[in-house]
């Protein structure tokens, strides 16, 4: 299924125009775009929860899987008040949003992606993910592997400085295991994004990352 001829364009003068007025004088283009993404999450759901049962792909416009297009600017010096960008993110039923891992979707100009697993979570969570690592190497070696066997898909995010206390500084995954962040991303060309087999080739990415995101559901306790 395409997604429309001006979903990528809206997304570009949005980043150039991101105003208030302007978003409103395009909302109609907005809605049409989000519509469409959202049309998007009802064709992926059937087809992602035959590969991740556990996974909920709601396609709600408001409080669902479909992110706020609407940032949060009270911290932030940045006070644009609309993301460039649709986005979404699938988590598993039984664990809390934000807390469990997740596969993920984000479709902008130039920065479109596909991935999952866990992103910046809690201390608890990192510990448990560390020793799943350490006791099935093998495991962990040939999820990661898994997703980046087709496309450029890598490990993302940020890392310790130093080996975390109780691990071997020497342990041959050491790296991985200074992780503060779990997951994969796989880039989408622009071309990728507004052609014709959108949805299958986002489908096939996600594929690649679910036994990466197995191993982490497994890793806290939740059913694969």
């Amino acid at each position: 299924m395409p997604l429309p001829a001006d979903f990528l364009p809206f997304l570009r003068e949005l980043a150039a125009n991101n105003e208030r007025p302007w978003f409103e004088a395009n909302r109609h283009r907005y809605e049409a775009n989000r519509d469409a993404m959202l049309q998007l999450l009802v064709d992926l759901a059937p087809r992602l929860r035959a590969l991740a049962p556990h996974v909920v792909v709601d396609p709600r416009p408001q409080g669902g899987s479909l992110m706020r297009i609407f940032r949060d600017v009270r911290f932030s010096k940045d006070k644009s008040p609309y993301k460039a960008a649709f986005a979404a993110q699938f988590w598993h039923a039984d664990g809390a949003e934000g807390a469990a891992p997740a596969f993920y979707l984000r479709l902008a100009p130039g920065a479109s992606a596909v991935g999952g697993g866990l992103w910046r979570p809690e201390a608890t969570a990192v510990a448990r993910v560390r020793q799943a690592i350490a006791a099935q190497p093998a495991a962990w070696t040939q999820a990661v592997g898994e997703a980046s066997r087709v496309s450029a898909c890598g490990l993302v995010g940020e890392s310790l400085k130093r080996p975390p206390a109780g691990f071997d500084p020497h342990h041959p995954l050491i790296a991985d295991l200074m992780r503060k962040d779990f997951a994969v991303s796989s880039p989408l060309s622009d071309a990728e994004v507004q052609g014709e087999d959108v949805d299958a080739l986002i489908l096939a990415r996600l594929a690649q990352t679910v036994p990466f995101v197995a191993f982490l559901d497994a890793a806290l306790g939740l059913a694969v």
